[in-house]
């Protein structure tokens, strides 16, 4: 056999000691460093929509006037209901920051509602997307009084 031959089947001149098993290891470090990942604005922005609506109390997102271009938007055909309706997430390459705009229901403690969203939106942002969250701030534009109907305009059409 020649010594070419030798030190291919081996890992080098003196053999592979550390890799043992016979697999050959590729590019540099393990896979999981190899390559970046990013995510979008969008991305967050949707996780945290969602998570915030999961709170008991928060009736809606957004102010009135993004909730009354909404349901317009909701009601042609072709468009869908938006998530992200009420959030704006900037999002850095291991950190992220969120703002929310919310409704919440007449009756509930908003401190309450408050606190809620933001550790459900921390935990669900952070598990999924694995970015730091350092700040999510809270606005909340209304409150829903069990009389009110919604913002929701009538339909020209039936």
């Amino acid at each position: 056999m020649s010594d070419m031959t030798e030190q291919t089947r081996t890992g080098g001149p003196e053999g592979d000691t550390a890799n043992k098993g016979g697999a050959q290891r590729r590019g540099g470090g393990a896979p999981s460093s190899r390559g970046r990942t990013t995510i979008a604005d969008g991305v967050v922005e949707k996780i945290a929509g969602l998570a915030a609506r999961d709170v008991v109390g928060v009736h809606a997102m957004g102010g009135g006037m993004a909730r009354t271009f909404g349901a317009v938007r909701d009601r042609v055909p072709g468009g869908s209901k938006s998530v992200t309706r009420g959030v704006k997430a900037e999002v850095g390459e291991v950190q992220t920051a969120l703002d929310l705009e919310i409704v919440v229901d007449y009756g509930v403690s908003i401190a309450d509602v408050a606190k809620n969203v933001r550790e459900n939106v921390v935990a669900a942002v952070e598990r999924m997307t694995g970015l730091e969250v350092v700040e999510v701030n809270i606005a909340v534009s209304d409150v829903k009084l069990p009389d009110e109907e919604d913002e929701d305009p009538e339909p020209r059409i039936q």
